[in-house]
Formats: structure tokens, sequence, C-alpha cells
């Protein structure tokens, strides 16, 4: 068996390794000319038996995977999204529905798919000018708006605003510069903020039935400069009853943007009138660790995306695990106050905490690091669990304070 991986960065990487250990032989395509270093740096060559690397030509590129005989292809991040269900449609694969493709990167054409099937999604509009943004802003009677990009990650370019002067600013800077994938901006989506629990539910889609592999409850702050920046995010229950009604949500949303064959990574606002989808994307959820996810919660993301490919009749007996092995969890983004160079130490510092599982850095020692505004900023993450909640925040709290000293930067 042989798998196109376009864009195998982040999780994706992870996909590789476990697919590579089932016997499955990847090939690598790349889907832009250059990338910015976050996503690279997780990028191993050897772990595909051909790198095909960047082409523009599409048709060519057909033409030479299906000489190899290829029989899927798949997203490893958000960027490879478009091309990878282009190729697999072209090739005639299992893939997603190809009518609503740019509904699953358009972030303004997914809420209008998502409206159609029935779902709530905040108020927006999409605007090509910092001007509109504001004319938008100031007819639209809300108290706060959301200026972001149309198509990207990891709160890129995320603003919330309370003013048409504010709103008008944060389009501004996302109109003048490229998104976190390298893409210019050419228009900019403005929408109501919405207020609630915020969570992400990750899933793996085959045959168009949908699986849950995990539900987490997203803790951000607020950065110094008006954006989101993440904090941690905790584990929840399949079982509790808001998991029932975000896999609920999440199953119907999946159908309306036409998910049926890949991972999908869903955030979504739990509010007093209920479930909001803020996006979706048709692919692994980024900046994760599967194999402490398995060890803890039972089945990752990635994981079940293997069984899917390698195993499809198993998936029938899945079931979204509860379990946490007796305790609690949390995956902690590392938050960045200096700007300097990366020390070598910060990372064996913070794994000698007690309940520190897992660190994995985003910056090598010797590069420079500047303050985090976003989670492509962020200098990494790290998994921790203890079998109290009181173990668990006094090591994070240390953490944090740690990095107020500047643990990140010599």
């Amino acid at each position: 068996m042989k798998v196109v991986i376009v864009d195998g960065y982040s999780t994706g990487a992870a996909l590789v390794r476990r697919l590579a250990e089932a016997g499955v032989e990847c090939v690598h395509v790349q889907s832009h000319p250059d990338l910015r270093p976050f996503f690279l740096r997780a990028f191993r060559p050897a772990d595909y038996v051909l790198d095909l690397g960047f082409t523009d030509d599409t048709t060519a590129l057909v033409t030479q995977l299906r000489r190899h005989h290829v029989s899927l292809v798949l997203a490893g991040t958000e960027s490879g999204v478009l091309l990878a269900e282009t190729l697999a449609h072209a090739l005639g694969l299992p893939t997603n529905e190809p009518e609503l493709l740019h509904a699953r990167r358009d972030k303004a054409l997914m809420a209008e798919a998502a409206r159609a099937a029935g779902l709530a999604t905040p108020r927006s509009t999409v605007v090509r000018s910092p001007r509109a943004a504001a004319d938008w802003f100031a007819a639209s009677g809300l108290a706060e708006a959301v200026v972001k990009p149309l198509a990207s990650a990891g709160t890129d370019g995320v603003t919330f605003c309370h003013s048409p002067e504010e709103t008008a600013r944060a389009g501004h800077a996302i109109l003048s510069s490229p998104n976190a994938f390298g893409e210019p901006n050419h228009s900019v989506l403005v929408q109501e903020r919405v207020h609630g629990d915020e969570y992400y539910i990750n899933t793996v889609s085959s045959a168009g039935v949908h699986h849950t592999a995990e539900i987490w409850r997203y803790t951000k702050r607020l950065g110094p400069a008006g954006t989101p920046i993440y904090d941690f995010e905790e584990p929840v229950a399949p079982a509790s009853a808001e998991g029932q009604v975000l896999m609920s949500f999440v199953g119907k949303v999946l159908d309306g943007l036409g998910i049926a064959e890949t991972p999908a990574h869903t955030e979504v606002m739990l509010t007093s009138d209920g479930p909001v989808l803020i996006e979706t994307g048709a692919r692994l959820g980024g900046a994760t660790a599967p194999d402490v996810v398995d060890t803890y919660l039972g089945t990752s993301q990635t994981s079940l995306a293997v069984a899917a490919i390698t195993d499809p009749p198993s998936l029938r007996s899945h079931r979204p695990a509860d379990a946490s092995g007796g305790h609690r969890l949390r995956c902690v983004e590392f938050i960045n106050h200096h700007r300097g160079i990366a020390a070598a130490e910060a990372l064996t510092k913070i794994s000698e905490l007690p309940s520190v599982v897992s660190a994995s850095p985003a910056a090598d020692p010797g590069t420079l690091l500047e303050p985090t505004t976003d989670l492509l900023t962020s200098p990494g993450y790290a998994y921790l669990a203890a079998p109290s909640l009181t173990e668990l925040t006094r090591d994070y709290e240390t953490l944090r304070a740690w990095e107020h000293e500047g643990i990140y930067t010599e």
C-alpha cells in the first residue's frame, strides 16, 4: 500500500512515522514552494520512500502519482488540504465531496455551508479593505468583533476588536502581510465574537461515517496586542453531557462540509444558546503528541487515522475512550515574554518538572525568539499528567513563573 501525504508537517509527521511502522509506504508532495520553518522543522525526508517536492504542474503530478499506483492522498497539515483533495479526486481515490472543496479552507464559504446545513455560526462578512471592515463593524451593532484571515491556522492574525478603528487596523495588518503558510491575504473575515467555552474535536471519517477520537477544552488568554494566545487544553469525556452535545453537533458540521474520508479538526464554542461553529480543518489537529494521548486517553486521532488507512473495518468497533489512567492531563503551550536567543537548557529544565510527561520545542537553540503573540510564535508545548489537579497546577504555575523570568532566552 502506498499513501501520498501533502505537506507532511506538524502532526502529519507523526502520522507518516506510524504508517511506516505499519508497513505503509508514503510519498511526500509539497503544496507551496516556500513554507515557514515552524512547519518544516518536524519534516523527516527519510520517513518517505519518495519525496516529490513542489511542482506547480498538477496535471504532471497526477500522471506521476498514477504511475506509482498510490491508494490514498491525505493532507498532513492545513496548507495541504486543497492540493491533497484535488489530487485524490483526479486519481479517482476516496476523498471528500469535491463540490465543497473550497468551503473546507475558506472560512467564509465554510460558515455559509454550515448555515445551509442549519448550524449556528457567528455573524460575519468578507471585506477587501480596512475601511469596509470598519464600516461593517459600525453598522453591525456589535460590541466586539473578531478579525482573521480567510484561510490560515493557529490564531494567525486573529484579533479581537471593540471599535471601527480597531477593526480597520486589524484588517490592514492582515491585508498587508501573508498568512501563516505564506499565501497572500486578499480578503479579511470580520465576524461577531461569540462567548462561551471553546473546544476542539478531533475526528476521523471513513466511508461517510464520523468517528470521534478526542475532545479538548481550550483555555486561552489575551496577548498584549489584543490577540488570543493559547494557554492550555484539557480533555473532555465523550460520555459527558457536553461531550455528547459536541459530538452530535460536529457530526452535522462534517456532513455539511462534505467531509467523508479524512481526519478533521473542528473548533466549537459552546454558548448559552448551544454550540456555534468556529471553524473546521479537513486534516489532523496540529501541535499534539499522539503517543501521550494514546497512553492517557486510549486513542489519539493519529492512531485512529492509521486504523482508517490500514484496517477500515476496525473502525466499526471504535468507541471514544474516557480513560485517563487515573491522571489529570493538560497540554500547555509555552509562552515567551522576552525577545532573545533561544536557550538550549530550557527544555531540559521543563522536563524535570514532576508532572511533565512530554515536552516538544518549536524553536532550535541559538535561533531568535520573539515574544509569543500566537500559536506560531510559541516556543513549544508540554503535556502534564498528575494524579491530582493540585499537583498538576503546581507544576503549571511553576512553568508560568519561569517564563516570566525568561526561561526560553539567553
